[in-house]
């Protein structure tokens, strides 16, 4: 036994302090040999996937528990006895599970990682702690690992033998440099995850191909030919490959052509279709002339103006075998029309200031941002079909002939009310679906914008394909597919009729934690799924989904949906979506139809006839819906006649509108002075008497638009009722976001987590970006609580443009005020604010610490239910020592104890 010397004279508190530090430094000492180190097969720093793994055999003794910590540089899957344990794509967090019951005491067991490096330096580090009845083991990551950059199918098996791997060396122990004391983090177990993938039921999932990244790069985009051969591109040089996935082991071939970077393909009217994404962007048309298997000859269609991951994307045939449809990302420049179903005088359309995005992302980009056009088999007769698209990268038709489309959010928006998750789209003819750039993204209750049938949520939308032509199901044959790269993640999207459009479930098909998914293809010939991963340098590999399960009608020809004659109605309307005789007549009494979507297919009509065919007709049509649809073709297409729109406007009382409409008429309002330029004061005047009664209104989203339209016209009442608003409001509802999900990819996820814990106020934010445009009317007071409200919005937390957004807001909102006053307002900066600040406080308690009892001096604490609280902890306490304190949560009731 050890005897420690202690000089005296020296406090309690510093003699534990003493024997804690001493006992800690020989335990040290014991283990030195068993600290983690970092471990990677060489020094090489490159991007690549590489497979390690450790055999053990542990004591017989019975297990008493084990925790498994792990993390990775940059990603890692990990097993343990064949089974999957952990997975983690953030090297900064300290990822654990327990896992006493994988392990086979007195037994062989196996730990095997696939570690994935982006660049840079690589490395995996592990620590496995064992509590068993004769004590306490430890395996750990160091030279005694083995290591191989190649895959063997059965290398996770313990009884696998190590002759293809070789040793592994060590890049510094944990604590070191670049990496520092990560296992001394909190621990990370709400990201567990398990990286084997998933399939729906009734289904098989098998990897068919690992693509050699050296020599075919990493694949982004697939079709399949007549011959049941698959047509694939890399993202970047290596040229565009043929793969025959019919054999026992498919062969894969390079095509002799000078073309790569495809992030379209298409085989359609005997040719493949290649759309190439930056040098030589553009659509090109290969054939084979004379039969022998090569394409011969190969076509410019249209040169294209993009690159990356938001230029050229998708080539799909139509349903009527006559047209192919293509895609552009909003980095793509729309190339010249023929003509247009989406009038072509769009614009951005905000009647205040919007801000672009904090950190410059898209910040010179403009309407129309991505669209969808389609041209004739000879590459002919351009039109443009809908626009207003993020990152739409690929898109897909139903049995019924209706086009959808999956496309981006911005996750960088996360926690804002701008924020828009990734989307399901019905694409329909002439559509404008109000993505702009910054804070400008359109929200789905504008009737200038189409809505989505679907919000998916976070992810990175990429490709998209029908279940026709499938081995499927009936009801997976009818289901449009949509992929996300970043959280691995196939859904099934099964559409319901609802009206001309559809609504939608999902169903998650396939997922995988390290499924980097990129392109799908049904193939005809077998009646599989065909899906490739890869992208950004990633690794690639070729996968094959089949149905096995007992559905006999999997080889049915599908039908056509119900609604069908809704579906012909909004399709009749559209075909006067160009300069037509009796257009007019025909879709006047659509106008006011309760379908939305039949109201758009007729309002878009409208707006491509001649204004002396309609414009008096709408000023004074009496039907609210029908005057609403027809007011906002006419503040969309009008010129010089903005008094007399107000006028018929101002005809209807927002009490007398459902919530819809009174959405609808604020926004025709703000497109009348939008595009028609400010009224004068009368007008102003007429509108603002009109409006401010109805300020604030029970529904955030109409005090949105309200806000809006009273800044801009600087009502007197806005500011006293905005403030109000701002310490009042609030939208603590529960994200959707699913944490399953989430956990696929820890570093994508972290903006949406971080918003989740801290529920920034959305709706107070957009009062607040409002309220800044204002310059008269304001009063000192009001100014001081204006600013105070900025001070408390620091402690939300959102995506990685969101503090930025907060800043840029507050520093023109100190534009518009009185110099006196700018002073005063820097003062808040500095000022403390507690963790209620996002409210103000009703009532406040203090608690301390009770002398040497170490007890807290108040047994009880009082407060009115329902109040907001700021709670005060002081350490009061005459010994120098720490203690615990509790933060109690919002909404619990807690007993505080010592």
């Amino acid at each position: 036994m050890n005897k420690i010397k202690i000089p005296f004279p020296i406090s309690e508190s510093t003699l534990l302090v003493s024997l804690i530090l001493t006992l800690q430094t020989n335990l040290f000492c014991a283990e030195s040999n068993l600290v983690p180190k970092w471990i990677w097969p060489d020094r090489a720093q490159k991007t690549e996937s590489v497979f390690m793994k450790k055999t053990f055999t542990l004591s017989p003794a019975k297990l008493k528990g084990a925790r498994l910590q792990a993390t990775c540089d940059n990603e890692f899957s990990l097993f343990l006895n064949g089974k999957p344990v952990l997975a983690g794509d953030d090297w900064s967090q300290n990822y654990f599970r327990e896992v006493g019951d994988l392990l086979h005491p007195g037994k062989p067991n196996s730990l095997a990682v696939e570690a994935r490096n982006q660049g840079g330096i690589g490395g995996f580090v592990l620590k496995l702690s064992i509590d068993s009845e004769e004590g306490k083991e430890r395996i750990v990551t160091n030279e005694t690992w083995s290591g191989s950059r190649q895959f063997f199918g059965k290398w996770k098996d313990p009884n696998f033998g190590d002759k293809h791997f070789k040793k592994v060396i060590s890049l510094g122990k944990m604590g070191d440099a670049p990496w520092g004391p990560v296992f001394s983090k909190p621990q990370t177990s709400s990201l567990e995850v398990s990286s084997e993938p998933k399939v729906a039921k009734g289904f098989k999932l098998e990897m068919i191909y690992r693509v050699p990244k050296e020599l075919q790069g990493s694949w982004v985009s697939i079709c399949s030919d007549p011959q049941g051969k698959l047509i694939v591109s890399d993202q970047k040089d290596k040229g565009l490959f043929r793969i025959d996935p019919l054999l026992k082991t498919p062969s894969v071939e390079k095509l002799n052509v000078e073309l790569s970077s495809a992030q379209g393909l298409l085989h359609a009217f005997g040719s493949l279709w290649v759309n190439v994404n930056g040098k030589g962007a553009g659509i090109y048309r290969l054939t084979d002339t004379n039969g022998d298997g090569n394409y011969d000859k190969k076509v410019v269609i249209k040169s294209l103006s993009g690159a990356g991951e938001h230029g050229p994307h998708a080539l799909v045939l139509a349903p009527d075998g006559k047209h192919i449809y293509v895609v552009g990302g909003n980095y793509t420049k729309l190339p010249e029309m023929d003509r247009s179903r989406v009038p072509t005088n769009w614009g951005e359309d905000h009647l205040l200031k919007r801000l672009p995005d904090a950190r410059g992302h898209a910040k010179n980009i403009r309407a129309p941002g991505g669209w969808i056009a389609r041209f004739d088999k000879n590459g002919e007769n351009w039109e443009t079909i809908a626009m207003g698209f993020r990152n739409t990268y690929d898109m897909a038709f139903n049995v019924d002939g209706e086009l959808f489309a999956y496309d981006s959010d911005m996750e960088w928006d996360a926690g804002t009310p701008w924020y828009r998750p990734t989307r399901f789209y019905h694409v329909i003819s002439g559509a404008d679906f109000g993505w702009r750039t910054g804070t400008g993204k359109w929200p789905q209750w504008y009737p200038d914008c189409v809505p989505p049938i679907y919000g998916i949520g976070p992810g990175s939308p990429v490709g998209v394909t029908s279940g026709l032509g499938s081995h499927f199901p009936a009801k997976y044959q009818k289901a449009i597919y949509c992929l996300d790269w970043t959280y691995g993640t196939m859904s099934a999207m099964h559409l319901s009729p609802k009206g001309s459009s559809y609504t939608a479930t999902r169903e998650e098909f396939v997922a995988g934690p390290t499924l980097r998914m990129t392109d799908a293809t049904i193939n005809r010939k077998d009646g599989a799924m065909y899906f490739t991963v890869g992208g950004r340098g990633g690794d690639s590999s070729l996968y094959r989904v089949s149905y096995v399960g007992e559905d006999t009608n999997q080889k049915l020809l599908v039908k056509p949906s119900a609604n069908s004659e809704e579906r012909k109605t909004r399709r009749r309307i559209e075909s006067f979506h160009k300069e037509k005789i009796g257009a007019v007549a025909n879709v006047w009494d659509y106008l006011g139809d309760e379908d939305r979507f039949i109201r758009w297919a007729a309002r878009i009509s409208l707006e491509h006839q001649p204004l002396e065919n309609w414009q008096q007709r709408a000023l004074e049509e009496t039907n609210p819906q029908a005057a609403l649809t027809a007011l906002c073709a006419l503040a969309r297409q009008g010129d010089g006649i903005g008094e007399q729109v107000v006028s018929a406007l101002n005809r209807f009382d927002l009490i007398n509108f459902t919530k819809a409409q009174q959405l609808e008429l604020l926004r025709v309002y703000q497109l009348v002075f939008i595009r028609m330029g400010a009224p004068n004061n009368s007008l102003a005047a007429s509108v603002r008497e009109k409006l401010d009664p109805y300020f604030p209104s029970p529904s955030p989203e109409i005090n949105r638009e309200l806000c809006t339209l009273l800044v801009y016209l600087e009502s007197p009442s806005v500011i006293e009722k905005t403030l109000a608003l701002l310490a009042q409001t609030s939208d603590q509802s529960k994200h959707d976001w699913n944490t399953d999900l989430l956990s696929r990819n820890s570093g994508y996820a972290r903006a949406f987590l971080v918003t989740a814990n801290s529920s920034p106020q959305r709706e107070q934010i957009h009062l607040a970006k409002e309220l800044r445009n204002l310059k008269s009317h304001w009063t000192k007071p009001q100014v001081i609580n204006y600013f105070k409200w900025f001070k408390k919005a620091e402690l939300f937390k959102g995506g990685n443009s969101f503090s930025g957004f907060l800043k840029e807001f507050r520093n023109e909102a100190l534009e518009n005020i009185p110099t006196e006053w700018k002073e005063e307002v820097e003062k808040i900066q500095t000022e403390f604010v507690s963790l209620g600040a996002p409210f103000e406080v009703d009532s406040k308690l203090e608690v301390g610490v009770l002398g040497q009892k170490m007890r807290f001096d108040k047994e009880l604490l009082h407060a009115k239910r329902g109040s907001n609280l700021e709670l005060t902890f002081t350490n009061n306490d005459t010994l120098p020592l720490m203690h615990n304190l509790l933060v109690v949560n919002p909404g619990k009731s807690t007993d505080i104890v010592a």
